[in-house]
């Protein structure tokens, strides 16, 4: 996850930095560093994604289009 991609799935699921940090169980001010594209811990960088996949959210890795997130589909959308 990049931060980008971070600030992506945030907008789609409607999420401030203030909600995506307490999810995370980290400080807001870490969510500011990474989506500044500041180096975080590879620990920190889990479990922030692990939020985002349990809230739905899917991340697309590059694919000549470049990276991007969804929402994921759930078994009543079908």
């Amino acid at each position: 996850m990049n931060a980008v991609q971070c600030k992506m799935a945030r907008v789609a699921l409607g999420w401030g930095t203030r909600e995506l940090a307490l999810n995370a169980n980290v400080s807001p001010d870490t969510i500011a560093r990474l989506e500044r594209g500041e180096q975080l811990k590879n620990s920190t960088i889990a479990a922030i994604r692990a939020v985002f996949e349990v809230a739905g959210i899917e991340f697309i890795p590059e694919n000549g289009g470049g990276v991007g997130v969804r929402l994921a589909r759930r078994s009543d959308d079908v």
